[in-house]
Parts: structure tokens; sequence; C-alpha cells
């Protein structure tokens, strides 16, 4: 499928899934390699997984909630992040944020298939005259601020790609097995 089609398709699965047809493994490490290739703030890569398959795990998830999808789906992708993020953003600021991060990670990608580059800007805007400013030229209202930057265009030299942290200390199977690096 076309990347621009694949864009057009997604959506938030919420009825039932068919739980006779089991996802290949290969596709749920292709899945998680892709979350794992996505950009990090510092390059910190702090999203951890656990791909979830086994039977036995998942009719246990099943009794966590009455959700459909989560009832009938015969796999799952469990999204580790530190517990900071929930003592020091209530729901709606966690929400506002997923949001930010998914229309942008979209932006990157569909940029990246149109043949440019780009990338993720936020550090310059943080500090508050920086803000102040942008929103000036910008003519951005008070009740919004400018969070991030995505710069594209066509690069002048080849770029650095940075290393990404192996498979198996980002993703584990079935429980967390994260393989933890010492200084954490």
């Amino acid at each position: 499928m076309e990347f621009f089609q694949v864009v057009a398709k997604r959506y938030s699965h919420k009825t039932a899934f068919d739980s006779e047809k089991k996802v290949a493994e290969e596709d749920l490490i292709k899945i998680v390699e892709a979350g794992m290739a996505a950009p990090s703030a510092g390059n910190s890569q702090s999203p951890e997984f656990i791909i979830i398959n086994d039977e036995s795990v998942i009719e246990e998830l099943r009794k966590i909630s009455d959700n459909v999808p989560l009832n009938t789906a015969p796999a799952f992708i469990a999204v580790l992040t530190r517990p900071r993020a929930r003592e020091v953003l209530d729901i709606a600021t966690e929400c506002l944020i997923a949001d930010l991060s998914a229309s942008t990670v979209q932006m990157l990608l569909a940029a990246t298939a149109l043949g440019y580059c780009c990338g993720w800007v936020d550090g310059p805007f943080v500090p508050g005259d920086a803000q102040a400013k942008i929103c000036e030229i910008l003519s951005v209202p008070s009740d919004r601020m400018v969070l991030l930057v995505i710069p594209v265009g066509y690069p002048a030299e080849a770029g650095p790609r940075r290393e990404k942290k192996p498979f198996e200390q980002r993703a584990s199977w079935n429980q967390y097995e994260v393989e933890r690096e010492a200084q954490e």
C-alpha cells in the first residue's frame, strides 16, 4: 500500500477484532521496530515495548476491562514510559501531548515519503522569550503556544543518523524483560 493511502486508511479500531486470525510475529516485530525508529527527544529512546501474543497473558489482560478491542484482539503491544509522565501530567495534558506527537510523526513520515528531509525541533521554543517571539511572528493567539517546528527541505549535505538501541534494550515478549543499560 502506498504511504499516503496508509495515512488515509489508518483509524482507531473500536469494535471487535477477529481473534481467530493471528498476527504474525514478524509483523509484530516490524511494527515495534517502526516505533523504535521514531524521533526521540535528546535521542533518549525512552519508550519501551512489550509484545503480547501469548494466549494466557491475553486472557489475563481481558479480565481488566470490558473494552471490546481489548477483549477480542489476538495480539497487543504495550508501550511503556516512566511513571513521571502520570505524576506530572493530568489526563487532558497527556492527551494533548499524545495528539501532538501522533500528528507530528505522521507529518515526518509524509515528508520523508515525498523525498524531503525533516526534523522535530522543540528546544529553541522552550525559553519564554523565544516562545513569545515566535508567537508574535506567527500571530499565535494567547490561548495557544508553539511547541515545535518541523523544518522540511532537501539536504545540503548528508546528515548523520543517530544510533538506535538494539531491539532487546527496548522490547520484550509477553512480560517485561527489557535489557536495561547500567546507568538507568
